[in-house]
């Protein structure tokens, strides 16, 4: 039976400096796929939004909120969705953060504030300084959506800047001092791939020079991706990707964690892996019709 699937773009607006990376990764999924004996049409974020899929199987890197909900119904409706409408929705800030602490994730200590409160007491109970507030409601669009404060008096600052963006919920994670490392990886599948952007001279929006020259502390990846591996399955995202933060004597605590990245230094190394993960997604999904 030939296998039909829909590819759906990120539209700009969510792909901030990352336009072309992120179309780039879909469509070298898609050739993969090609390759494997799929027929795969692709389309816009827009286009998604205004047709009805005659695919079952959906490929989508969608960040909208209206995709968001429509691949979520899509879902419910029996379609297979690949990432998930529902791990698209966990991937926003609040939600990443509640799952991630609840489940005994390694990750900062954190807040989940509402933007017009004075948070100064509670940082300064919990004895914060140096930290990062991050929009709580959804996907980061713009440089000012993840704030680095120095002190507290600056965090109120940025947090009142939040509130007249019409912001109304943030996270504030307590900054950690180690090596920053970014990561890459798709559920179930051997593919890993880390590095120091640093060294890499690979940024977004700059702020990996908060934390500076990496000490190439000593970690083990495999624990790494074995952590990382737990995380998507909580989070329900099979393409993935994120970044940690390693301490002085080691210690591995996650601090992004993203429902399909650019891959862009390793995207034709991750395409293959990407198909792979599809093709074992639709296998178990008509298993699971039959049954």
């Amino acid at each position: 039976m030939e296998i039909k699937i829909a590819g759906v773009l990120r539209a700009g607006a969510y792909s901030p400096n990352h336009i072309g990376n992120d179309a780039a990764i879909l469509n070298a999924a898609a050739d993969a796929l090609r390759k494997r004996g799929c027929k795969v049409n692709i389309y816009s974020e827009e286009q998604f939004l205004n047709i009805d899929l005659e695919e079952d199987v959906i490929l989508n890197m969608c960040r909208g909120q209206q995709s968001i909900e429509k691949l979520q119904a899509l879902e419910e409706s029996g379609k297979l969705v690949i990432n998930s409408g529902f791990g698209i929705e966990n991937c926003t800030r609040e939600r990443m953060t509640r799952i991630l602490l609840g489940n005994n994730i390694p990750y900062p200590d954190s807040l989940i504030v509402n933007t017009n409160e004075d948070v100064r007491p509670e940082l300064e109970k919990k004895g914060f300084t140096s930290c990062w507030i991050k929009r709580g409601d959804f996907h980061a669009m713009h440089k000012e959506d993840v704030s680095y404060c120095r002190h507290i008096e600056e965090a109120q600052e940025v947090l009142h800047e939040y509130f007249y963006r019409g912001i109304k919920r943030a996270v504030i994670n307590v900054h950690l001092v180690g090596d920053l490392i970014k990561f890459y990886a798709v559920q179930g599948q051997p593919f890993f791939y880390w590095f120091y952007p640093y060294d890499a001279h690979y940024s977004k929006f700059g702020d990996e020079a908060i934390n500076g020259k990496p000490h190439h502390t000593n970690f083990d990846p495999d624990k790494l991706h074995e952590m990382c591996e737990h995380a998507s399955r909580l989070m329900d995202v099979k393409v993935y990707g994120g970044d940690c933060i390693i301490d002085a004597d080691g210690t591995v605590r996650i601090i992004d964690f993203n429902d399909w990245p650019s891959f862009a230094p390793c995207r034709m190394e991750a395409a293959p892996y990407i198909a792979k993960c599809v093709l074992q997604s639709i296998k178990e999904w008509r298993k699971g019709k039959e049954e």
